[in-house]
């Protein structure tokens, strides 16, 4: 199908603006796992939480990917701060990076949609690719060059230990020395079951070790009904034939026509426009206007511990999210501006020309103005019970306890 037959949610994917989304005066750790590490990705671990590798000397990949928060920013920023002094703006909302180790390059699918690729519009096409981007980036760590990386990986306690792994040469040859340093983030990734850990009360369902309230059920229910929320459409949620549990995306792209976030300083310029797919920066895709304003389907994995959705970071709840697409076209006042003559100026985040690339076909887009949503209020509590049932960490122990304190 092609890019306005997709359905997906905005919620959050990869290393957000070009790596770690922009950055934060968080100096988060890179928490604690009980997965044994090889030598690269113990590396990687280091590095995914060493400060010092940023300009400002307070930022670090977990700065804006907290373990804590599934790998998230633990903030309601719309975009996070990061620069020489940590006083610019990211351009967006720093997603998730969890559940991306089966991820591919981007790629069109035989009939033509989008597919893969890492960061929000697919440029990346390896973890190993986008964990580069922020080192350089200037709003985020805002190294000068390679050789300014480098030079800061040869101060720290572990420089020795990266030669040994890497070779007693390798800081004398700064490219090499920088792509090991990405080769040795990717591995911690693929390595560190923090990042894959499936382990979510969802997970266990699927396991047969517990059960779903009356609620989840529900809410399982109507997220899978193509009539409903239609959500797995795009967020699959049944294992795959081999018994591999859901990753809650297709890894494709969609366009939601999400309201334009006054939060972000670069939308102070009333002609700018984030257009997503066809104007990323590798892969020429700009004559492909029908894919303008696409942007990629993330995992809905953890979404529960989200602050902040869809790439521009505009809602601040799961339930004004979830409503944001039940009612965008029901009730479109309620998220775009009025004009003075009354007219609600939909899709207000996207030049005109590119309106018609809106999904505005599947359900729950397909509704008109004045119809009833797809799902109502209570539907929509369902719905996000359920989707609590994603949040990585559950126990049945916790669960129990947390039963009886609600008693």
């Amino acid at each position: 199908m092609n890019i306005t037959a997709l359905v997906t949610s905005g919620l959050a994917l990869c290393l957000a603006l070009a790596g770690c989304g922009g950055g934060s005066a968080s100096t988060a750790t890179s928490g604690s796992s009980s997965t044994t590490l090889s030598a690269q990705a113990e590396l990687g671990r280091k590095i995914f939480a060493d400060t010092s590798l940023s300009a400002s000397g307070q930022q670090a990949c977990a700065s804006c990917h907290d373990p804590e928060n599934g790998h998230a920013p633990s903030n309601a920023l719309a975009a996070q701060m990061g620069g020489a002094d940590m006083t610019l703006q990211g351009g967006r909302n720093s997603p998730s990076i969890r559940y991306l180790q089966t991820n591919t390059v981007f790629y069109f699918a035989a009939d033509g949609t989008p597919t893969g690729g890492f960061f929000w519009d697919g440029r990346a096409a390896s973890l190993k690719d986008q964990a580069k981007g922020p080192f350089l980036n200037p709003v985020e760590m805002a190294n000068t060059s390679v050789a300014d990386v480098v030079a800061k990986l040869a101060a720290t306690a572990y420089a020795s230990e990266f030669k040994t792994v890497f070779g007693a040469d390798i800081l004398s040859r700064p490219a090499d020395a920088f792509d090991r340093m990405a080769q040795a983030l990717q591995q911690y990734q693929l390595e560190d079951s923090e990042f894959h850990a499936y382990t979510s009360k969802y997970d266990a369902f699927l396991r047969g070790q517990t059960t779903l309230t009356e609620q989840e059920t529900r809410g399982l229910a109507l997220f899978n009904s193509a009539t409903k929320g239609n959500c797995a459409g795009c967020h699959p949620s049944s294992q795959s034939p081999n018994g591999a549990m859901p990753l809650f995306t297709d890894f494709t792209y969609d366009v939601l026509g999400v309201p334009r976030n006054t939060e972000l300083s670069q939308n102070a310029d009333a002609s700018y426009f984030d257009l997503g797919l066809c104007a990323r920066s590798t892969g020429d895709l700009t004559a492909r206007t029908d894919l303008c304003g696409a942007f990629k389907v993330p995992s809905l994995r953890n979404v529960a511990l989200r602050k902040a959705f869809f790439h521009n970071g505009y809602f601040k709840t799961l339930k004004d999210a979830i409503t944001f697409y039940v009612q965008r076209d029901t009730n479109p006042e309620k998220f775009y501006p009025v004009g003075s003559d009354g007219t609600v100026q939909k899709f207000n985040d996207l030049p005109a020309a590119y309106h018609a690339n809106v999904n505005t076909t599947e359900v729950p887009y397909n509704r008109k103005l004045g119809d009833a949503p797809a799902l109502s209020d209570s539907e929509i509590e369902d719905v996000i019970a359920f989707l609590n049932t994603l949040t990585d960490g559950w126990s049945s122990t916790s669960s129990t306890a947390s039963a009886s304190a609600s008693r």
